[in-house]
């Protein structure tokens, strides 16, 4: 957390400094194995398909499908107190089935929130760290033929 009592931040270690560095440029990127090309999220050191150990930090679309969520409307977490109501969602990214990324969800009323709506990634600013990834309902083109 950081001085003034705000919202926690991320702890960047060696692992996810470049998943950081990425949301700085305003890019979602999540590591892919070379040996068996699958995407791996959330960082690891070896991949848990294959085994490999050859992770490298891949550009994404940022779009994709919500798989589950859940809107606080009163939060007792030190920082998240005056954002209620504010909704959380699971969001399967559009490059491969399983692959899941966290975040807020921005720009939809809890009541239009549903399981399967498209969304694609924007960045919010965290103060005293900076962008963070969430999410926003995506009127373009489906990421997925379901």
């Amino acid at each position: 957390m950081d001085a003034d009592g705000g919202r926690p931040h991320p702890v960047p270690t060696p692992l996810t400094e470049p998943y950081w560095r990425s949301c700085r440029r305003g890019v979602l990127a999540i590591q892919r194995c070379a040996a068996c090309r699958r995407f791996v999220h959330f960082p690891e050191p070896a991949c848990p398909f294959c085994g490999g150990t050859r992770l490298a930090f891949e550009p994404v679309s940022g779009r994709g499908r919500i798989v589950t969520h859940t809107t606080v409307h009163r939060s007792f977490a030190p920082g998240f107190s005056g954002a209620a109501p504010y909704t959380l969602a699971w969001v399967e990214l559009a490059e491969q089935p399983g692959l899941r990324a966290f975040g807020g969800l921005r720009d939809c009323p809890p009541g239009r929130v549903r399981v399967g709506l498209p969304v694609r990634v924007v960045f919010t600013d965290l103060p005293g760290f900076g962008p963070i990834p969430d999410f926003r309902p995506d009127g373009g083109e489906e990421p997925h033929d379901r």
